[in-house]
């Protein structure tokens, strides 16, 4: 009997073995499953997936610095995929669009969402595209000023050519003046001094 009652424990003792090994890979797998994974992803966010040991991923998007959104979740059990935004406050809501929430920017998650910007940004781009009006306005009203400009620069350019044009015509005449009577000059000088010396 004893024979028999150390077999049975030799049984049971192996079988207790295998039953906890078998247990430290299921939890082996279980942590390999849970541990979450972080990547970068564009407009200032970063991506958190973990997967669950039922097979549930999950995907956070974290944003940084967006006003309108806070965090994303898109959450896929069975195949099927549920998407939610939180925003600063917060908030949350359902968002049904085609875009890939995990790559696209921020405000096109809030707007999907339908967080709406805050009345202050609201004005501030008014206020932009008031000043951007403003300024083209201005660099029209310059640009008219100065062909207008250019115009009466022209015409004065032109005055001024004529006026240069009459100056050297004059200066000609005086000129022609000078050397005729300086020839006239010169010619009695010889003259003159022909019958003084004989």
């Amino acid at each position: 009997m004893n024979k028999r009652v150390l077999v049975l424990m030799v049984v049971m003792l192996v079988a207790l073995a295998a039953g906890c090994t078998k247990n430290e890979g299921a939890n082996a797998n279980a942590t390999a499953a849970n541990t979450p994974t972080t990547t970068t992803a564009p407009d200032n966010s970063e991506i958190t997936t973990s997967v669950d040991a039922n097979g549930v991923r999950t995907e956070t998007r974290t944003f940084r610095n967006n006003p309108r959104i806070s965090r994303v979740v898109v959450t896929t059990r069975d195949g099927r995929r549920t998407v939610k935004a939180y925003s600063p406050s917060g908030e949350e809501r359902e968002v049904n669009t085609d875009e890939n929430v995990l790559e696209a920017t921020g405000d096109k998650v809030a707007s999907a969402a339908g967080f709406v910007a805050d009345k202050t940004e609201d004005a501030v781009g008014e206020a932009a595209d008031k000043a951007e009006d403003v300024g083209d306005k201005t660099v029209s009203g310059a640009k008219k000023v100065g062909s207008e400009a250019k115009k009466v620069g022209g015409e004065a350019a032109d005055k001024a050519e004529d006026v240069g044009d009459k100056t050297v015509s004059g200066a000609k005449k005086v000129g022609d003046k000078t050397v005729e009577g300086a020839k006239k000059v010169g010619s009695e000088t010889k003259k003159a001094a022909k019958k003084v010396i004989p």
